[in-house]
């Protein structure tokens, strides 16, 4: 009985650790997200202004002006 219980206290020991270690894992990870998140919005308004600057649209299959 006393060999169980001990198993079962390193098993819940070892799985306290493990839970720790994916714990900071998904904290770094969201880190990251967050900064690219920002990045990314950053990016899109500057892309969106570039476009306004120049009064260009996207268009889809119109021709360049040299065609």
């Amino acid at each position: 009985m006393d060999e169980r219980l001990t198993n079962l206290e390193i098993k819940v020991a070892h799985q306290d650790h493990v839970i720790e270690e994916l714990h900071q894992v998904i904290y770094e990870q969201q880190k990251t997200i967050d900064k690219l998140e920002t990045l990314l919005s950053g990016l899109t308004r500057r892309l969106q202004e570039a476009l306004s600057d120049e009064g260009s649209e996207i268009r889809g299959n119109e021709k360049p002006p040299h065609y």
